[in-house]
């Protein structure tokens, strides 16, 4: 038994620390990534040598054509080692677009799922409005493409994902996380920073993931699925997700019943772990 769970592990091959270009492409089936606007075509922000600021040559966004399981899809993978995954009006054109074409192949017979991989501290602010409206655009996108295929979001870490495209991130058919990950609206600095110490330490990390970490969203019942960091566990979680079809009602039309349980939080009173898990089951 000792000696099967060390092969185990000597054959597990972490996702966290593949990237983005990787990622997208563990998740397709073998042999067929196609990207699309790659870092060749040179589509980047303008905005940002406007700032003293080196821009990437894919603006940190990959969308990667292909096969999951033989059926059509798009895996849209956020690069959060470049400017901490923000999005800025190109990448965030990228996702948007990628997306609102995957609808257009369903409704012309070609039944195209998508897969976000989302490490992203949301809007970027050098590019401020344009960064909003390209996050708005990824939303409707997202709205209207779950109504023929479900678009799955995964967040493995270390970035997280918050802002506006947590937003993005619930309103996805269904949501995987790590142990790693972290989901929230706003990030830790900027509670601390609007809150003050006392409420929320950024620095204290056992302390921000017993709150936003993958675990306890999974416990919280705002995710749907936790899982380890190997690329071949997240890939069978795919293919389960996929496999369910369409959720019955998205979360997010569920927002109702959420918003029930949040007037019941005592706000007076620091939130904890077991605070937390309690208000989101209804206890």
């Amino acid at each position: 038994m000792a000696e099967q769970n060390i092969a185990r592990l000597l054959a597990q091959r972490s996702f966290t620390e593949l990237g983005a270009r990787e990622r997208a492409r563990a998740l397709l089936d073998t042999g067929s990534f196609r990207e699309l606007l790659d870092p060749f075509a040179r589509l980047m922000s303008p905005w940002l040598p406007k700032q003293g600021i080196v821009p990437q040559a894919d603006d940190g966004v990959v969308v990667a054509k292909g096969l999951i399981d033989g059926a059509p899809a798009v895996v849209i993978a956020i690069e959060g080692a470049f400017q901490g995954g923000s999005l800025g009006e190109v990448g965030g054109a990228k996702i948007a677009g990628a997306l609102e074409l995957a609808a257009e192949d369903n409704k012309s017979g070609t039944p195209t799922r998508a897969v976000l991989l989302l490490e992203t501290g949301g809007v970027r602010l050098q590019e401020a409005n344009l960064g909003l409206a390209a996050i708005a655009e990824i939303q409707a996108a997202i709205v209207e493409l779950r109504q023929y295929q479900p678009v799955i979001g995964l967040v493995a870490g270390p970035v997280g994902c918050f802002g506006g495209m947590s937003i993005a991130a619930g309103l996805c058919s269904y949501l995987l996380v790590t142990r790693e990950a972290r989901l929230g609206l706003n990030g830790p600095q900027v509670i601390e920073q609007e809150a003050g110490l006392d409420e929320y330490d950024s620095r204290d990390r056992p302390f921000i993931w017993s709150l936003t970490g993958g675990e306890q969203r999974h416990a919280s019942g705002l995710v749907d699925g936790y899982v380890g960091d190997d690329v071949e566990a997240i890939r069978g979680e795919l293919h389960r997700l996929f496999a369910q079809g369409k959720p019955e009602i998205e979360r997010s039309r569920r927002h109702a019943w959420f918003l029930r349980r949040l007037a019941d939080v005592d706000t007076a009173v620091q939130a904890d772990a077991a605070a937390v898990r309690s208000a989101y089951q209804g206890a």
